[in-house]
This record gives structure tokens, sequence and C-alpha cells, in this order.
């Protein structure tokens, strides 16, 4: 593991204890009482690792504790302990064990690779790392790992329905994405039979009846169940004023979603340094989409729940059945190569345009919610005896100074994510290093400094070293001024003029007599949100109050409060 030098010395250097290190991917260990015992331990945690996504366990450290004395060490023989937790996993699970010395003791440091099965230890329930522990998994857990890493297909298999089963409005819609699409040898058999056409999408079993992926799409449930829900509410915790439910097949439902979004989408208009005026959405649609999409194509519909979408202007959560695609994780969900829960569904909904090929849509739901001023989307799987998997974009006016400042930005780091994360990052945080970054960005440490180094020699870059560390092989890095004031308010961490704001305020009143929201943007470059906030503000201290008769929207003006500041006078000369 590249990165568990750092982490080490993070312990040693007190920075952090082992406890609060731990992660999806790293474990530290502590002998037990006698050899069998910690090669027992050893092995229970290899096979939680092998469970998930792989792993790096370090044994001979303390969970608390912190400098020299967390590091205990062990005299544990490397041999042994790889045969050890070979012989006692079932099936067998071969590790690498390799010594390390640190601190001046030696440690050992057992590298598990994503299994190939389900394991277990000892004859134990199989469990599975999640975040930073081992939890036990479900037989129904069990089944379905099982058969994601034998590679079966369930969406392939036969759904033991004909064609005739297929609703005519999904046969609409799928003539409908066929034309869109840009796949040129299916547009030619658009308007072919029914039979032709299911076939050249894969949706057919060999015996010429649906397979599960085509009955999914095209029909409605044999058993009548909810396929997807909708729900829209004023305020996140208000009730719901719009619910839609559908029972009909998968394409339908996904289809009437989109457009019901789409209706229900808001935009605030956005003018650009350029002189180029954008309309930023509510939510950004192109995210929208990809967040549904993913949801229809990864989730695990062997659970026979429904996609549940939730909608207000706080946040939009799309919840999916199942857990990530074994091998994927919130960590990693970025960078991880496109893996398939079910091959058969995934090509079909790619050749129809509905899913990215190369595996960019998350990508794409990351830039898009940056570029248009907002908070990163939230990625998460709650686990238990129905698991899902939870994706959440949050709402809320959007922070034009974000989207100005990326629309500046050269065109080919308008559309990197790395780099927009970056950005994202930075207004929040004083500083990053590669380190950071790294975990941001999800790639590995090199190729974090990679992309620092890179902004920060571009003379119309947005980064510089800080001066005590631009000498190091891996400096902190922190915005450039002009970068500072081009972001203004949307930096969190800057301190707000707010006694500036006031006199400039202030000052136009007592000249003009009245203010209102669409001077207060133009004098400090802010929307329509910040600057109702501004004035808000000064109306609560009795600085300023309102004068017109119209209550709401632009035409309301502010005049002189009772605590309006008086003028001062100079002092005469005795």
């Amino acid at each position: 593991m590249d990165d568990l030098d750092g982490l080490l010395e993070q312990i040693l250097a007190g920075r952090a204890e082992a406890n609060d290190l731990e992660s999806e991917s790293v474990d530290f260990k502590r002998e037990q009482k006698s050899q069998q015992d910690t090669a027992n331990d050893m092995a229970d945690a290899a096979a939680c690792f092998a469970n998930a996504n792989g792993g790096t366990i370090v044994l001979g450290v303390a969970d608390r504790g912190t400098g020299r004395d967390a590091f205990l060490g062990t005299a544990l023989d490397p041999q042994y302990l790889r045969r050890r937790i070979y012989d006692v996993t079932k099936p067998s699970l071969d590790v690498s064990v390799r010594p390390l010395q640190f601190a001046g003791v030696q440690l050992l440091v057992i590298e598990v690779r994503e299994g190939l099965e389900v394991y277990s230890s000892r004859l134990k329930m199989p469990s599975k790392r999640v975040g930073h522990q081992c939890e036990p998994m479900s037989t129904a857990q069990v089944s379905r790992l099982d058969d994601d890493r034998r590679g079966g297909d369930w969406s392939a298999a036969s759904a033991g329905r004909p064609l005739s089963d297929v609703d005519r409005d999904a046969v609409d819609a799928l003539r409908f994405y066929v034309r869109r699409a840009a796949n040129e040898s299916l547009l030619t058999i658009s308007d072919a039979p029914l039979q032709d056409l299911v076939g050249a999408l894969g949706l057919l079993h060999e015996r010429g009846d649906l397979n599960r992926a085509g009955a999914m799409l095209l029909c409605g449930p044999d058993d009548g169940r909810e396929v997807l829900s909708y729900q829209h509410r004023i305020s996140a915790g208000g009730e719901t004023d719009l619910g839609r439910r559908w029972n009909g097949p998968l394409l339908v439902a996904y289809a009437e979603l989109i457009a019901l979004l789409e209706a229900r989408i808001g935009t605030t208009p956005v003018n650009l340094r350029s002189g180029q005026q954008v309309q930023i959405e509510d939510y950004p649609l192109a995210a929208v989409r990809e967040a549904v999409t993913n949801a229809l194509m990864h989730g695990d519909h062997r659970d026979r729940r429904p996609i549940q979408v939730e909608h207000s202007p706080q946040a939009l959560t799309v919840m999916s059945p199942g857990p990530l695609v074994p091998g994927i994780s919130p960590e990693n969900i970025l960078t991880h190569p496109p893996k398939a829960r079910f091959p058969a569904l995934a090509d079909a909904l790619r050749s129809l345009g509905l899913a990215e090929k190369w595996g960019q849509g998350v990508d794409r739901m990351f830039r898009e919610m940056i570029r248009s001023g907002r908070s990163v989307p939230l990625v998460s799987v709650r686990t238990g005896d129905e698991p899902e998997t939870i994706v959440q974009l949050l709402g809320g006016p959007p922070n034009t100074r974000i989207t100005k400042f990326v629309a500046d930005l050269p065109e080919q780091d308008q559309n990197d994510t790395d780099v927009l994360l970056l950005v994202s990052y930075l207004t929040t945080n004083r500083t990053v290093t590669a380190a950071k970054l790294a975990q941001v960005v999800q790639r590995q440490v090199d190729a974090a400094q990679s992309l620092l180094t890179r902004i920060a020699n571009d003379e119309a870059g947005f980064l510089e070293p800080t001066a005590g560390t631009k000498n190091a092989r891996h400096p902190t890095y922190r915005f450039r001024g002009a970068s500072i004031a081009a972001l203004g308010p949307a930096i969190t961490y800057q301190a707000r003029p707010d006694t500036d704001r006031a006199k400039k305020v202030t000052d136009h009143v007592r000249e003009y007599e009245t203010v209102n929201n669409a001077t207060v943007q133009r004098m400090f470059d802010v929307d329509v949100y910040a600057a109702r906030d501004i004035l808000r503000d000064l109306v609560d201290r009795d600085v300023l109050t309102r004068v017109s008769e119209q209550r709401r929207g632009p035409a309301v003006k502010y005049g002189p409060g009772p605590s309006f500041p008086q003028k001062q006078t100079g002092r005469r000369a005795r």
C-alpha cells in the first residue's frame, strides 16, 4: 500500500492513533495471548478483507496510543502466519506476509487481495469489511456475493416470458431511444420487427423468449410489484405534494420519471464575466440522469424491491436495492474500472444511450454538481437485511461564484473531474497536500502531486505552494490571491467583511435614500440569494427598514431604520 508509511508516521509523530486511521482498506492489529490465537485473529481479518475489496493488515500496532509506545512489534514467523491463514480459511486464502522494520520493532504487513469466492475463517459465518470494521454477512448477502464472483449473469437467464408479454408503451420507448442513440448499426433496424430489435439489443434468451433484462425493461412485473417510486416534498421534512409509483416496465417508468424531474427542476440565470448568460439548474439534469441510470443499471433487481427517488429543494436522493457492485466502494467509485452487476442489462442500456460505455457516468455526476456551484454528490451504502445504495445530490441556491470561477478555467480543466474536485475542496479547506488530494480524487499520491504541480507551475493557475513548503518534495498548496478574490464568499474560511459591507450599504442609502436587492448584487458581485441575506441581516439589526409597499420581489426597497448610523461630523477647532 503506497501510503502505509505515511499512516505509520502519523502515529509515530503523535498526530493520530491507529484506531483513527483504520479504513475500508487498512486494519491495525496487536498480538493475542498465544501464537495460534494471533494467527487465527489474522485469518478472520484476512477473510473479511477478501470478501470486500481486499486490504492491508498491519500486525504489531496498538489501537490506542501514539509515539513509539504504540509500536508493540511481533515475533511471529511470517511463513507460519501465511500457512495458518491458508489452513483455517475456506476456501483456502493465500495472502502475502512481509516483515517491516519501523520505530525500532518488527511489524508484519499482510496484503489481502479481493477474493474470487466467498471466504470464511474457522467455519464461522462469513464477514465483510465495511468502513473500519468487519460485519457479519446474512445468508442473502453471501448468496449474492457468491453469484457475483462466479460470474453468472442473472439478467441473461430466461425470464420465461414470451414477446407477446411486451408492453406497447415500452416498445415505443425502446424505438425512441434506439433512434436517438449514436449506434448506427441499431439505427438501421429501429423500425424492424420487435423480435429482431430485441434480439439485437441482447434481450432475448436463446430459447426465443425474453431474458430477465428484457422482461424488466419491457414487461410489467408478473406479480404486479412496484419497480420505481417518486416523491416530491416542498421541504425536506414536509408533506409529499406529488407522488408517483410505477408497476409497469422499467423502461417506461424511467422515461416518465426523467420527464417528471425535468418539469420540476427550475433554473437560476447567471451572467459570466464573458457576458454570456447561463441557466443553472436546481439540480443539474445531467447529474440527475446519471444517478437514476446508475440505479437502474446497477441496482440488485434480484431483491425485487423498487428504486426510490425523493426530491425536495434541499436534496434529491436516489436509493437503489442492494449494495454497490463487488469491488466498488464509495472510496474508489470515481476511479474503479467499470464493472456491471448484470452485463446483459448494462449492455442494453449502453446500446440505447442511457449509460456510459466507458464508465464516465459517476465522473459526470461529480463534474456537473461542482460546475453548477454545488457540493459533490454523497454516495453511501446502507447495510443490513435490505441493503441499498444511496446517491444524494444537495440542492439549495447555487454558489454562483464557483460557477463563474470554473467557467474562467482553461477548457481542459473545466471538464477535468480531478481539477474540479480540487477547486471544491479548497473552498472549504485552507490548504491541500498530495496525500489529502489523493483521497479526494481517489488516485495514487504521485498522480495527485502531478496535478498539483501542473496547476501551480502554470502562470494562470489558481494554486501556489505555501512559503514554508515550496522546496519540499510534496509541498502544501493553497489558492493564489487572485483566486481568493474571484471566489470571494464562496470560500467558507474567509472572514467576511460584514462591517465594510454594512458601511457601503449605509453610504449608498445616505446618498440615494433607498437600496434594493439588485443594487446590492452589483455592489458586491453576489447573487440574488447572497444579496437577500445581506439585506435581511441589516433589517434584523434595525439598520434598514422596508419602505416600499411591495413585500416580495425585486421592487422591494429599503431605507434608514431606527439604528441607521448618523454621519460623523468633524470636531470643531478651539
